[in-house]
């Protein structure tokens, strides 16, 4: 990828968070998260590059980190989200120090749920009209 490309991409993706609901960014941050976790696992399992490992399991970290920190403790479901978040922290962070991703696929199966469930949240609600 060239220069200009890679001034798009970024600009793009700066124009897309930006202009997204607080329920889209959340599936941004999930969907970072996965591609970090997806990308580890290539680094552990094909490339034996495990700086490169290290790099993305960190990254998928840090973003588990900023949902925790986001949480509205004002809602109920809040402390259900906070332990999960808490699992997934120490799942992932289990996996970086021993380089192992055999925990990955149900870490994978837990985020892709929850993105899944904020996605359908950042979706406007169809009137009945449209529904037809």
């Amino acid at each position: 990828m060239d220069y200009r490309q890679s001034n798009l991409r970024q600009e793009y993706l700066r124009q897309s968070v930006m202009t997204a609901s607080p329920a889209e960014l959340v599936v941004m941050l999930f969907d970072a998260c996965i591609k970090n976790l997806k990308l580890a696992e290539i680094c552990v399992s094909e490339r034996r590059d495990m700086s490169g490992a290290h790099t993305h399991f960190s990254k998928a970290q840090q973003i588990v980190m900023e949902l925790i920190c986001c949480l509205d403790t004002s809602y109920e479901i809040s402390a259900r989200l906070l332990e999960i978040y808490e699992f997934l922290l120490h799942s992932i962070r289990d996996m970086n120090v021993k380089k192992d991703v055999t925990a990955l696929p149900d870490v994978l199966e837990i985020l892709t749920s929850q993105r899944d469930t904020w996605q359908k949240i950042s979706r406007p609600a169809m009137a009945p009209s449209e529904v037809s």
